[in-house]
C-alpha cells in the first residue's frame, strides 16, 4: 500500500480529466473500510465526489458511511463569505463616512486574480485546524494543476504579506502613540486581528509542510501532456518546500486487453511509462489499470479501491 496513505492529511492533484476525484474517493473508501474516520473534501468547482458516491455533499461534513464523510467547498460562496467577514471585521474601525468607500475598495479587491484562491485557502485552513483531531485522515480532492499550485503556494505568500502589513501597522501605531498618547501603548484591533490571522496561517503552514503529517500525490495518464504538466507542478511545489511523494499512473492498458487497437495503444503507452519512471525518480509510482467501464457506481468504486489496495507500489529511489 502507498506510503501516502499513512499521512493524516493528503492532497490529490493532477491535470483535469486524469482521475483525481476517482483516486481520492477510492483512497477515502479504502481507509474508511479499515475503520479509519475519513473526511473527503472537494475543492474542485466541478465537484465530482458527490457524483461518484451518488449524494449531494454540502459545505458541512455529510456522512456516507460510519467512517466516511464528504464535504464540498464552493469557491464563489467562500469568496463571498470571506469578503463579508472582512467587512464585518472593519465595523467600528473606520469612520462612518469612509465605510462606503472602504467597502467599494474591498469589492474591487475581491474581483482581482487570486481572490478566490485566498478565500478557498482560508476555508482549507479552517478545516485543517478545526477537524484535525476529529478525523484520522483528511483528503483534499483538488482542482486542476494550475489552481492547485497557486493554492498550495499561498501559505508562504500569505505569511510574507501579513508580516508586511503587521510591520506597517506597528509603525503607524508607534507614531500615533508618540503623537497622541504621551507614549502610552494604544489598543489596535486591526493589528490584533492581523496577528491572530498570521498565527493561524503559520500553524497550518507548519502542518502542510510536515512530511510526517501531510502527503501530496499527483494523478496522471501515460500521455505526453499530463507528464509534462505534472513534472512542472512538482518542480514548482518543490520551490515552496512541498514534496510530492506519490504518482498514480491511471488508465494503464492491462495485459489482458486484446485486439489490434489495444495492442497499438499499449505500444504507444510503453515509452511514456518509461518516461514516467525516468522523470519521477524521487516519487513512488502506483499503476492503476484502465477499466472496461467508467467509475460511476458503488461497485465500480469498490473495484477501483481493491485494485488500488492490491497494486504493487514501485519505488524508484
Amino acid at each position: 500500500m502507498s506510503k501516502l496513505l499513512t499521512h493524516k492529511i493528503m492532497f490529490i492533484g493532477g491535470k483535469g480529466g486524469v482521475g483525481k476525484s476517482t483516486t481520492a474517493s477510492a483512497i477515502a473508501q479504502l481507509l474508511s473500510e479499515g475503520k479509519r474516520k475519513v473526511l473527503l473534501v472537494s475543492t474542485d468547482p466541478a465537484h465530482n465526489i458527490g457524483d461518484i458516491f451518488h449524494v449531494k455533499p454540502k459545505d458541512t461534513p455529510l456522512p456516507v458511511s460510519p467512517f466516511l464523510h464528504l464535504l464540498e467547498i464552493d469557491p464563489q460562496t467562500e469568496s463571498k463569505r470571506y469578503i463579508d467577514e472582512v467587512k464585518t471585521n472593519l465595523k467600528g474601525l473606520v469612520k462612518a463616512t469612509m465605510v462606503e468607500e472602504v467597502h467599494r475598495q474591498i469589492d474591487l479587491a475581491s474581483a482581482s486574480p487570486g481572490a478566490d484562491e485566498s478565500a478557498l485557502f482560508d476555508k482549507i485552513t479552517t478545516i485543517v485546524l478545526e477537524e484535525f483531531e476529529a478525523y484520522d485522515h483528511i483528503i483534499f480532492d483538488t482542482a486542476p494543476t494550475g489552481h492547485t499550485i497557486r493554492l498550495l503556494s499561498l501559505p508562504e505568500l500569505m505569511n510574507v504579506w501579513i508580516s508586511g502589513l503587521l510591520d506597517k501597522r506597528k509603525k503607524v501605531q508607534q507614531n500615533y502613540t508618540q503623537l497622541l498618547n504621551d507614549g502610552e501603548p494604544m489598543d489596535d484591533p486591526i493589528f490584533d486581528k492581523l496577528q491572530a490571522r498570521k498565527q493561524k496561517f503559520v500553524k497550518v503552514r507548519d502542518i502542510l509542510l510536515d512530511q510526517h503529517k501531510t502527503g501530496y500525490g499527483f494523478v496522471l495518464n501515460a500521455e505526453r501532456l499530463p507528464i509534462l504538466e505534472t513534472e512542472k507542478a512538482i518542480n514548482m511545489l518543490d520551490k515552496h518546500d512541498i514534496k510530492v511523494s506519490t504518482i498514480f499512473v491511471n488508465k494503464v492498458i492491462p495485459d489482458h486487453a486484446d485486439g489490434v487497437f489495444m495492442e497499438n495503444r499499449r505500444k504507444n503507452e510503453r515509452p511514456y511509462l518509461q518516461q514516467i519512471h525516468t522523470i519521477f525518480q524521487k516519487q513512488e509510482i502506483i499503476k492503476i489499470p484502465l477499466f472496461e467501464h467508467d467509475i460511476s457506481t458503488a461497485e465500480h468504486l469498490l473495484k477501483y479501491k481493491e485494485t488500488l489496495k492490491s497494486t504493487q507500489t514501485i519505488f524508484n529511489s
